[in-house]
């Protein structure tokens, strides 16, 4: 090849390059205006007043949930009646990747652009949805939680991977005491117990909490292909397996039931969660009405209902079910994720 045709095709190859490059950012640009605008059949959606404060009177509580509807409040925290839930929504100006909230503390695990790439920070909230304190994150917002008393939060994020369906993926999920603001970085140092045995592997990943007190929690153990529900002593630093195939537990307010997603026999791959439900006193596991794939850290709205996200037309929606098993699913919310109920 001579120097003439050597130069022409680096000059083609540049120019194909810089065709890929600008389309692709044109592209990006034209998406997301197309999100921050109005889109028909969408929610209504306007600012106003969040607070996490319990509201004062019966009959008041509030959903509170980070907002998908397209729009120039998209991703930010909305409140609207619990009972109501298509009523206008309220939103913030707070945006949240993810984001739960109990006891007038939120926490927010919210994404910052950089130049490269995106960066990752746990924020605590106050009940004015005030920053407290924020962390930063080691990978991509995944899970969090709130104790009861809002005294402790929990985060999970992805330091491989982006999806729990991946054959390789890591996991940190980390504990933060909202009162000293001591924070256990890393709930895989904690002593792990599998089948009433000490247990150590390079594999262990520890990931969705859901706490019972501020003291005790559950959440996933995963290990060697095989996931654990576990029980967590925080002033112990232990982990202790109970349950097996259980993932994203979530605990009911009666403290006597985990809601989770199961990994069931014979399912597609890339679609293999149904809704469980487990009783802790008997160790008796059942199905949801629920048929499709769930891939969510269920919240339960109340002692018998349970609240999870399913893909929607503008990123996912709400529904809700039954957790004993009967009725059948229902769509509580469109373009809606991560709720937590406060009253």
């Amino acid at each position: 090849m001579t120097r003439k045709s050597r130069l022409l095709t680096l000059l083609t190859a540049v120019l194909i390059l810089g065709s890929i490059a600008a389309f692709a950012v044109h592209h990006a640009a034209e998406r997301a205006d197309r999100r921050s605008r109005p889109q028909a059949g969408g929610p209504a959606v306007a600012d106003g007043r969040v607070s996490l404060a319990a509201p004062p009177g019966a009959g008041q509580r509030r959903m509170i949930f980070r907002s998908t509807a397209y729009g120039p409040h998209r991703d930010e925290l909305a409140s609207v009646p619990a009972e109501r839930p298509g009523a206008q929504r309220a939103t913030s100006g707070v945006k949240c990747l993810r984001f739960f909230a109990a006891g007038g503390t939120g926490i927010c695990l919210r994404s910052t652009q950089g130049p490269l790439q995106n960066s990752y920070r746990a924020v605590v909230l106050d009940e004015r949805l005030s920053e407290r304190r924020s962390f930063p994150l080691a990978g991509v917002p995944s899970r969090a939680r709130v104790s009861p008393s809002g005294h402790l939060v929990a985060w999970t994020v992805f330091v491989n991977g982006h999806s729990y369906g991946d054959t390789a993926f890591s996991t940190r999920t980390s504990i933060l005491d909202t009162r000293t603001w001591k924070l256990r970085d890393n709930l895989e140092e904690y002593d792990l117990k599998v089948d009433g045995h000490g247990y150590r592997s390079l594999d262990v990943n520890v990931w969705g909490v859901t706490f019972a007190d501020d003291d005790h929690f559950y959440a996933t153990v995963s290990t060697r292909g095989q996931t654990y529900l576990a029980a967590g002593d925080i002033a112990a630093d232990t982990l202790t397996t109970v349950h097996s195939n259980v993932e994203c537990p979530s605990l009911s307010p009666d403290g006597t039931r985990i809601a989770y997603k199961k990994r069931v026999p014979g399912l597609p791959t890339d679609s293999p969660w149904r809704l469980y439900v487990l009783d802790l006193r008997t160790m008796t596991e059942r199905a949801t009405a629920e048929r499709s794939n769930i891939d969510d850290q269920a919240v339960w709205a109340a002692d018998a209902t349970l609240v999870y996200a399913r893909p929607g037309k503008f990123g996912t929606d709400l529904w809700t079910v039954p957790a004993d098993g009967s009725g059948a699913p229902k769509q509580l919310a469109s373009a809606a994720l991560a709720p937590a109920f406060i009253g």
